[in-house]
């Protein structure tokens, strides 16, 4: 059978179970959530071995930033959408009253979620938590970049739901583009700028509502009253982390020149004593090694740490690069990779000009400071997706908070109570008493 007629019977299947309403009942939502942790629980060593092989991830990383934030998710779905699927009712006034209005939240219908390669587990299937929970059918496609993950989230997905419910569709650019020519009735995408305005027309042509989870360079503002000790800490974890392939990692580095060259040499000094020259886990390919090495030959920056690669491996050292200006090559693009760049500053207004004028509305921001309230003042004159003050990244794992972008770094939010909702349309409906 050809991947279009694969993919013909798949979308087929899922329209036919979808009309037949197969998907609204709650409880069975609530019992294809249960089998579906259950099942990624079954294969968690399975996980184990696919992450480390695709990405070099450790079991502890997996534990925190895969399977535990798809589970955690899932959890929380468990636990509050007997309530959040419950029509909202209430009595109409003025000129309506006598009559009572309705508002339920209904399933779009076929969903097409597209995995990145960075967090494959976490990131293909956390959105598909929320499309289950709200009552929708989904086909998944994994990143072709992680091929050993994408194997195990389809056994996971086999496992955990009937195929006219959810189906996983391996592959790469071919089978994305057959896909995104079915009227899907939603599309959700993780991914870079580019090939999300290519999902976005996609949508466009079915009329179909789109949630887009892209990129840019997130800036880290220290200010001069920041307890260093924790901003190293936090820094290092968040910037080394998955070798830097995190859409919320910090880009780059703004330190007040007065303490520039003490942060520096406590980040150096920390880099030495946990890093050793050494990556955290694996750069995705080699091509994206070769990318990571093309900056550093480009760049006016001093390497102060790191710059050591190997290609076959896909290592690439922790680095850390000073003296670097606004239009370095460093500067232009999400890095997307274990290398810093640290850019000194003597006023904090020069700095949100610049960010705003070279990196428009990145998808977090971080503040250091131990004056929360002055830190809170300076994020909010810079639009960006989300926020942290005195950390970093560890918001896009929170199920309590929405995470999404805003213009090149995104639209539309999810976790929690915001992924149900983005998956249900608000059906209003008004009752006149007979």
């Amino acid at each position: 059978m050809t991947i279009q007629a694969v993919i013909d019977q798949a979308f087929a299947a899922q329209k036919e179970a979808f009309l037949s309403g197969k998907t609204h009942d709650v409880e069975g939502r609530l019992a294809n959530l249960r089998r579906f942790k259950q099942a990624i629980l079954d294969n968690k060593q399975a996980i184990y071995q696919a992450l480390d092989s695709d990405l070099g991830k450790t079991p502890e990383v997996v534990d925190m930033a895969e399977i535990g934030a798809v589970t955690e998710e899932i959890d929380v779905m468990l636990e509050n959408l007997a309530t959040w699927a419950q029509d909202d009712v209430f009595p109409l006034t003025g000129h309506f009253a006598g009559s009572e209005g309705r508002i339920r939240a209904e399933p779009y219908g076929l969903t097409y979620i597209i995995g990145p390669f960075n967090y494959p587990f976490n990131l293909t299937l956390t959105p598909l938590v929320g499309a289950i929970a709200a009552g929708n059918t989904a086909i998944l496609k994994p990143s072709e970049s992680t091929p050993a993950t994408s194997a195990i989230i389809k056994k996971v997905i086999t496992e955990s739901f009937d195929p006219e419910i959810v189906t996983v569709i391996e592959g790469g650019r071919k089978e994305n583009e057959i896909l995104l020519a079915k009227p899907f009735d939603f599309f959700f995408f993780t991914g870079s700028p580019n090939v999300g305005k290519i999902i976005m027309k996609a949508a466009a042509d079915h009329l179909a509502p789109v949630v887009l989870e892209l990129g840019g360079k997130c800036p880290v503002v220290v200010f001069e009253d920041a307890d260093i000790d924790l901003l190293i800490e936090r820094l290092t974890y968040t910037k080394y982390l998955n070798s830097g392939q995190t859409c919320v990692a910090p880009d780059y580095l703004l330190v007040p020149e007065a303490i520039s060259q003490q942060v520096v040499d406590k980040l150096l000094a920390k880099i030495t004593a946990d890093y050793q020259g050494k990556s955290v886990g694996k750069v995705v390919n080699a091509k994206q090694v070769e990318k990571l090495a093309g900056y550093l030959k480009e760049t006016k920056g001093k390497v102060v740490a790191g710059g050591d690669y190997d290609e076959q491996s896909r290592q690439f050292a922790a680095t850390v690069v000073t003296d670097v200006e606004w239009d370095d090559a460093l500067m232009q693009d999400e890095i997307f990779g274990p290398i810093l760049p640290i850019l000194s500053y003597t006023d904090l207004a020069s700095v949100r000009q610049k960010i705003i004028t070279h990196h428009e509305k990145p998808l977090a921001i971080y503040a250091f400071s131990q004056d929360e309230q002055a830190a809170l003042d300076f994020i909010t004159t810079i639009q960006s997706g989300d926020a942290q003050i005195n950390d970093m990244l560890t918001h896009a794992m929170c199920p309590q908070l929405p995470f999404g972008g805003i213009g090149p770094s995104g639209m539309g939010k999810y976790h929690g109570k915001t992924s149900f909702d983005i998956y249900s349309h608000k059906r209003s409906i008004r009752t006149v008493k007979a």
